[in-house]
């Protein structure tokens, strides 16, 4: 990826404008150690850790690599103070915050030197981020995998509105998984993208290998976003999906619907590979995804389709 040296490679230290997406019981230490080696920017995903699983993985990332590397930390949960401050005890100065107020922390962070990005689905959103301080916000679209904003607006949309509205780096996420996309964010106006899916189904995630095939045997509508009343989330269809799907049809009351979701629904599904009860947070993009390389082969894969894509564009426009 000649050339692409911009804002968010220089903000976060990095070769690639790439950045790994903070997925529960997917992001561990081994998947963010190996992305921040090939080049990107690795995250740990906090949201299913407690502080003590967190350090673990964050020590094991730091063992793989001495680049940068991240932490993504969702505001709604009760752990997420504890899980800062474990964080910036092992010398982490980038973090991701998403799920929450942006207000919440950026400032703290901000007092101990720490570049600060918040994911956001809408322009508005996106626009409260900037006021509060963020270095950079991450505008996920309607296609992205796990928990989705409520309006449903596509990336292809959400970018442009995005980078118009502010001055600061936009990172685009949501329905990219391969080089061609990458360019087709950077054509758009954003400086760098955020690639959940295709990251979740390589070698060094934490996925059970079950939830690995499920996402490479995918098809173009094997993708729902679910539980709009409760939460939204993009989940693969499978028996709990259908479930969920009828009570919703039935206008069964979000009480029910949430006491049917239980706990560790996530974790069985994405952790332990239970495909018919687990709740399978997974993108649009995963139509495309047909294999599980290590990073570092994605990686080189991402750089050389986002070159080729440039190269048919020059040779087609010019």
């Amino acid at each position: 990826m000649p050339n692409l040296k911009n804002n968010i490679t220089d903000l976060f230290g990095i070769q690639y404008p790439i950045i790994q997406g903070g997925m529960v019981w997917v992001s561990g230490g081994k998947l963010a150690g190996a992305v921040s080696k090939a080049g990107g920017l690795g995250l740990v995903g906090a949201g299913s850790m407690k502080p003590d699983l967190l350090a673990e993985h964050i020590k094991k990332a730091q063992q793989i690599t001495d680049k940068p590397v991240g932490v993504n930390v969702p505001l709604l949960y009760k752990y997420c103070e504890e899980q800062i401050n474990t964080a910036l005890d092992l010398g982490i100065k980038i973090f991701f915050t998403s799920a929450g107020s942006p207000k919440k922390y950026t400032s703290f962070l901000k007092d101990k030197g720490c570049k600060v990005v918040h994911v956001t689905s809408s322009p508005e959103l996106a626009l409260k981020c900037e006021a509060a301080g963020v270095d950079a916000v991450v505008a996920e679209g309607f296609e992205a995998g796990g928990h989705n904003g409520r309006d449903e607006i596509t990336t292809m949309t959400l970018i442009p509105q995005v980078v118009d509205a502010l001055s600061i780096p936009v990172i685009a996420a949501g329905g990219i998984g391969d080089g061609r996309a990458i360019a087709a964010a950077i054509a758009l106006g954003a400086s760098g993208v955020q690639l959940g899916s295709r990251f979740a189904a390589t070698q060094e995630s934490s996925a059970h290998d079950n939830f690995k095939q499920a996402i490479v045997n995918a098809t173009s509508g094997s993708t729902m976003l679910s539980m709009k009343k409760l939460v939204p989330v993009r989940l693969l269809k499978n028996k709990f999906w259908e479930e969920i799907t009828v009570m919703e049809e039935n206008c069964t009351d979000p009480a029910k619907i949430q006491e049917h979701l239980g706990k560790g629904r996530a974790k069985a599904g994405m952790l332990e590979g239970d495909m018919n009860e687990g709740e399978l947070e997974i993108g649009q993009i995963s139509g495309l995804i047909k294999n599980i390389p290590t990073v570092e082969e994605c990686m080189k894969d991402l750089v050389a389709g986002y070159n080729q894509a440039i190269e048919r564009l020059n040779r087609k426009l010019f």
